[in-house]
């Protein structure tokens, strides 16, 4: 009987004439890399909050690396595609709390795609020299693709969002998402590299030092960089400081109906705010300069309501200091999810329209084909929310707040924009009742702690039903409230104006990343091409 040869990620050809006992065999060596895929995507997904278990992320790469090396690029995006549902359907699970599993099944399969093809990539790559370097910029590709398309993107699950209680956390202040998450995925790859290297070394009792001396690297870099990367990092008040309050009004429920309790909303965040006034006015906790609403804490309309303008007004006079207020505000026929900068003698001084609103929950794309096939999605999203364009920074009491709104967190530039115009610190007002009692507040919430780093500034989360937080230019989280409660944070926090390297270059190491991804794809492809013309000589 005459072997068949098989190239390595084909499947098996398995001669008709074989034991019919080796066909299990045969069946197992296709399944096993499969599942190890999915069981790695798993494993990268409790790596990410609300467990502290950041470092299960590197053995989740590894063992990706181990699959798919030596891969053809089919075999890759197959296996890819299993990493990424693997990991994106318990970490989107949230999306399904009150529409079903429809549409978070939708979005996980389309996400997915992204990482199957970052998968097909690593796959053609993983034979080259410096193979973890290539992998760990593709991983980086991906992610780049997947912020922007389709519908402005989807950036949730970013590895680098993972990172919040990790070593590697201080380069994000280097080069922001795109340098933290390449860093944590180049040492997961690495150590794959050293232990397959070590194997072989065994096997042969020979040790190829160009190979070692990259896989090495490839682990030893990403760390010694985020030592030296903390020099970056600090909490140091440069223009003074602020005490800010955080105000957590709570909602009567959760769930998509919490809106029609629109005024019971409002009349909760204003009286969390008189309650807050009183305990100042009694000594119990520090006046604050200025206090900061959640979204949707006035989902009435106070420019053209006269009820919803005086509550919000009482509570501004109460407190006596400027005051944020999270509102829907209807302005030349179209509907904004509008920070309104509320003075307590003055009254609305200034606006900021949110301009990363979130497909399918603040606007629907494609909706007459969605109407076709569900017309209970489009009833969900009745009219669409509308795209502000400039930046939002709010002086308040000399203080330069930049606005932050929500799922606006997610992508670099909305927050990099803030700083830039001048932003001495961040607020990232939310509204998390939809989701209940959900992992995604704390994934949130782990986001706004890589901003406080990348950008060097104290990140206030206020949310409407928690978890409301403040953070400290280092990532720490030094006060935060329960869920589902009416609470207030009130905390003297430093101001800061200087610019880390991540905030000045912006999108560049992002592009540099790509450039070295398609460098890589370059090599492989082209070492393919020639391969296969020297063999048809």
């Amino acid at each position: 009987m005459t072997a068949t040869a098989t190239s390595v990620g084909e499947p098996e050809q398995l001669d008709p004439q074989s034991s019919p006992a080796s066909r299990p065999a045969g069946l197992a060596r296709r399944l096993v890399p499969a599942a190890a895929a999915a069981l790695s995507g798993a494993l990268l997904y409790v790596s990410f909050p609300p467990r502290t278990l950041w470092w299960l992320a590197l053995p989740a790469f590894a063992v990706l690396g181990w699959v798919l090396r030596g891969r053809t690029w089919r075999a890759g995006f197959g296996l890819g595609y299993l990493f990424g549902l693997g990991f994106l359907l318990p970490l989107l699970v949230w999306t399904g709390v009150e529409v079903g599993p429809g549409p978070w099944l939708a979005l996980v399969v389309i996400e997915a795609v992204f990482v199957g093809l970052v998968g097909a990539g690593v796959a053609v790559v993983s034979r080259l020299p410096g193979a973890p370097v290539w992998a760990a910029a593709l991983w980086v590709a991906g992610e780049a693709a997947r912020a922007r398309v389709p519908f402005g993107g989807f950036p949730w699950g970013k590895v680098a969002f993972g990172q919040a209680d990790g070593v590697f956390l201080p380069l994000a202040a280097l080069g922001g998402t795109p340098v933290l998450g390449f860093a944590l995925v180049l040492c997961g790859f690495g150590l794959f590299e050293i232990v397959r290297l070590g194997v072989e070394a065994r096997r042969t009792q020979a040790i190829r030092r160009g190979a070692a001396a990259v896989a090495l690297l490839s682990v030893a870099v990403p760390v010694v960089g985020a030592l030296g990367a903390r020099s970056l990092v600090s909490d140091a008040a440069e223009d003074g400081t602020a005490t800010v309050a955080v105000i957590q009004g709570n909602v009567p429920r959760a769930g998509l109906d919490f809106n029609s309790q629109r005024r019971a909303v409002l009349d909760y965040h204003a009286r969390e705010t008189e309650r807050l006034a009183a305990e100042v006015k009694a000594g119990k906790v520090p006046q604050p300069d200025f206090v900061l609403w959640p979204e949707n804490s006035s989902d009435i309309d106070p420019f053209t309501n006269a009820d919803a303008y005086a509550v919000i007004e009482g509570a501004a006079k109460a407190i006596g200091v400027p005051v944020s207020v999270g509102g829907v505000v209807a302005k030349d026929g179209k509907l904004y999810n509008e920070q309104i900068l509320w003075d307590p003698r003055k009254g609305p001084t200034d606006t900021y329209d949110k301009r990363q609103i979130q497909p399918f929950g603040e606007y629907l794309p494609l909706r007459s084909m969605i109407g076709a096939i569900n017309d209970e999605w489009t009833s969900m999203v009745r009219q669409d929310f509308s795209r502000g364009s400039e930046p939002g920074v709010f002086t308040m009491d000399g203080a330069k707040v930049g606005l932050v709104t929500c799922y606006e967190a997610a992508f670099d530039w909305a927050v990099r924009s803030e700083v830039t115009d001048g932003a001495q610190m961040i607020s990232v007002p939310s509204n998390n009742a939809t989701f209940d009692r959900s992992e995604m507040t704390y994934q949130q919430l782990a986001m706004s702690r890589i901003r406080a780093v990348e950008h060097s500034r104290t990140v206030t989360v206020p949310v409407t039903s928690g978890v409301s937080a403040v953070i400290m230019p280092d990532g720490e989280i030094t006060q935060k409230t329960g869920m589902f409660v009416a609470d207030s944070l009130v905390q003297k926090v430093p101001l800061r104006s200087s610019e880390t390297p991540a905030t000045r270059l912006g999108v560049l190491p992002e592009i540099l990343l790509l450039l070295v991804a398609a460098g890589g794809l370059g090599w492989a492809v082209g070492t393919a091409v020639r391969g296969r013309r020297a063999g048809d000589v």
